[in-house]
């Protein structure tokens, strides 16, 4: 997997999804369960460095060399470059039990979003809860940005490393189903209900 400087990773500044995201992806968490978090495809490392300064155990990875440079800065040691492709974490995490995952805005631009929710199954243990964010689709969303011919803006062909797959509340949840896990929470976030911005979905191994 090639290093995605097209992001800009250029301060610790958090993304603007965090506006709508950090709030009810927060609400997901408790240090007396979640006690063990990676933060999978974590950019400029903004959330993890959040939730070590709220007392959470977290590690970051992300195949951005710059974006791990400035997560680094914060917190040296608890952030790490990722291949995926290699199917393996970083040596230094290895010896860990995560007993959480935690991927934002990061499935809708995977080739293979089944080969990562495996592996994430893999690097969790026996009883791992998984909280993914993605862009959220539905009929009413998808039939308002028809109405409005909005597709060709919304879909943005153009971005280079875009988003190239379209989530649903029901694809996804069967997609971790499927994997072996049980959607345990939902959260839409951003706008109003069935417009939502993005969504969050908790799963643990079944």
């Amino acid at each position: 997997m090639t290093e995605y400087k097209d992001y800009g990773f250029y301060t610790d500044a958090p993304a603007h999804t965090f506006n709508y995201l950090q709030a009810p992806l927060l609400s997901l968490l408790d240090k007396n369960t979640n006690t063990c978090i990676l933060d999978l495809g974590c950019g400029n490392g903004y959330l993890a460095n959040q939730l070590i300064a709220q007392g959470f155990n977290a590690y970051g990875t992300d195949a951005s060399g710059d974006g791990i440079t400035i997560a680094r800065q914060a917190n040296p040691a608890r952030f790490f470059i990722q291949d995926l492709s290699t199917g393996k974490l970083p040596e230094e995490l290895q010896g860990l039990k995560f007993d959480t995952v935690v991927s934002t805005e990061v499935i809708e631009h995977l080739y293979d979003p089944a080969g990562f929710i495996q592996f994430c199954k893999e690097v969790l243990n026996s009883k791992g809860e998984l909280i993914i964010t993605t862009p959220y689709h539905g009929y009413l969303k998808n039939l308002s940005l028809s109405l409005f011919n909005k597709w060709d803006h919304h879909l943005s062909p153009g971005w280079h490393g875009g988003h190239i797959k379209f989530w649903s509340r029901a694809s996804l949840s069967s997609l971790l189903r499927n994997a072996g896990f049980t959607v345990t929470a939902f959260k839409g976030c951003g706008r109003v209900p069935y417009f939502w911005k993005s969504m969050i979905i908790k799963a643990k191994i079944s």
